[in-house]
């Protein structure tokens, strides 16, 4: 089973200066996550990019469900939410 801290260290290590925010139960997660590789892409590249990077584990079933919120490092400095 997944927890936060794994699937955070995950996301970060898998995308160019990348901050991630994860919290979940063990089946579902959510995230936060910060990356200059999502400037002047669209919400669903820029998630298909965390996806890819979580891929194995969504394939294996050993991460179930995860939603998450995408920002550029601007977005979040300019507290977008």
């Amino acid at each position: 089973m997944m927890d936060s801290e794994r699937i955070k260290q995950l996301i970060e290590a898998g995308l160019p200066d990348c901050h991630a925010e994860v919290d979940g139960d063990g089946h579902h997660f959510q995230a936060i996550i910060v990356s200059p590789v999502f400037e002047g892409k669209l919400i669903l590249q820029q998630h298909r990019l965390v996806k890819d990077v979580l891929k194995q584990h969504f394939d294996s079933g050993e991460l179930h469900a995860l939603s998450m919120k995408t920002l550029t490092p601007e977005q979040s400095r300019a507290g977008q939410s």
